[in-house]
């Protein structure tokens, strides 16, 4: 079943192209299992990673290679405070899943 993880960060001021950059660098075929990824700006400074993964084993299979993702980054991002670090990740199964018909 379908998997997604969500990962939610704030990038430090004028390092936003340097996270972008970092992230267009990293080729998706080095995640087995990882379907499609996408970044959202919620904020001015503030992103949302979203990753799609064929399932949860393959998701948890990647952990070690998305922390190590995570270290190239990890100067470009600011705390989240209240004890989260730089990152506020969630993962789980799709429950529902639609796509709009193309015509």
């Amino acid at each position: 079943m379908t998997a997604y993880n969500v990962v939610r960060m704030r990038v430090k001021p004028g390092r936003v192209d340097d996270y972008l950059a970092a992230h267009e660098e990293i080729g998706i075929a080095s995640f087995p299992g990882l379907r499609s990824v996408a970044i959202a700006r919620t904020g001015e400074r503030d992103f949302c990673f979203i990753g799609q993964w064929d399932d949860m084993e393959a998701l948890a299979a990647a952990r070690p290679a998305m922390i190590a993702t995570l270290d190239r980054v990890r100067d470009f991002l600011e705390d989240l405070g209240g004890e989260l670090g730089v990152t506020d990740p969630v993962s789980g199964e799709a429950v529902l899943e639609r796509e709009r018909e193309m015509a």
